[in-house]
């Protein structure tokens, strides 16, 4: 009987004594976090509301442009929805030239489709995004032995081959992101490419880079399909990584 009541107790509370902290409970108390969280969260919030967005943030997507210096974070509200452009940052520092990484030490920011798989608070560089670089492509056409890894967004707008932004802005998309993993996002794309395909200086100057790069240029043709593909109906393509390496977008 005892147990039985227990049960019932537990039913009527919704489980709320065995609920797990969310990613963002669990990182509360490290300083730039809970600094961000009360210098950024209610306006964010606020923001958030007037785009007709819901709060906390149902899916993201994240896709930068390396030769035009520029992060996009895009929303929606579900899978029904088309994605609506929510901020832009301004990459403030960079690394390498057009082109994958496809080794470590090559100073290069990876070109590709990732996604954020590490959250890190206690960053060097203020608060850190971490990528999955090397991705299934990049482990099949990089260097077997050494790949390169720990490629990161990042604050304090220096970089070896990472992706920085200013640090209020990387507090800003921390707590965004953040905000969608502890609301039930798993995988938030991040999707890097060469140039704005839309913009016709970006496009004179790939086609000026990789005249005498044929495989740079193959690879940058097949990026563009993505980016073709979501800017015609704000929605995210299927990506596919072939035997060889190759990436395959429907």
């Amino acid at each position: 009987m005892k147990y039985l009541i227990f049960i019932i107790l537990l039913l009527l509370l919704g489980n709320n004594s065995f609920a797990q902290p969310t990613l963002l409970d669990a990182q509360k108390n490290y300083p730039n976090v809970s600094l961000a969280i009360k210098l950024k969260m209610d306006t964010l919030k606020k923001q958030f509301e007037t785009a007709k967005l819901q709060w906390p943030p149902k899916q993201l997507y994240v896709r930068s442009f390396k030769y035009d210096s520029q992060l996009e974070l895009w929303a929606r509200n579900n899978s029904n929805e088309a994605f609506q452009l929510f901020k832009t940052y301004k990459v403030c520092a960079m690394a390498g030239s057009i082109g994958p990484k496809r080794m470590e030490g090559d100073y290069q920011v990876p070109e590709g489709f990732y996604y954020i798989n590490e959250f890190n608070p206690r960053s060097d560089y203020h608060l850190s995004l971490r990528l999955n670089y090397p991705n299934e492509s990049d482990k099949i056409l990089s260097d077997s032995l050494r790949p390169g890894s720990g490629i990161y967004i990042h604050g304090s707008c220096v970089t070896v081959g990472c992706i920085p932004i200013m640090d209020a802005q990387i507090e800003e998309l921390y707590l965004l992101t953040a905000s969608a993993k502890s609301n039930g996002q798993d995988f938030i794309p991040v999707h890097i490419f060469p140039v704005r395909y839309s913009n016709a200086k970006s496009m004179e100057y790939l086609t000026r880079i990789t005249k005498d790069n044929p495989a740079i240029q193959k690879f940058a043709v097949k990026l563009k399909e993505a980016y073709d593909l979501f800017e015609k109906d704000k929605q995210l393509p299927v990506i596919g990584i072939n035997k060889k390496g190759e990436y395959f977008i429907m």
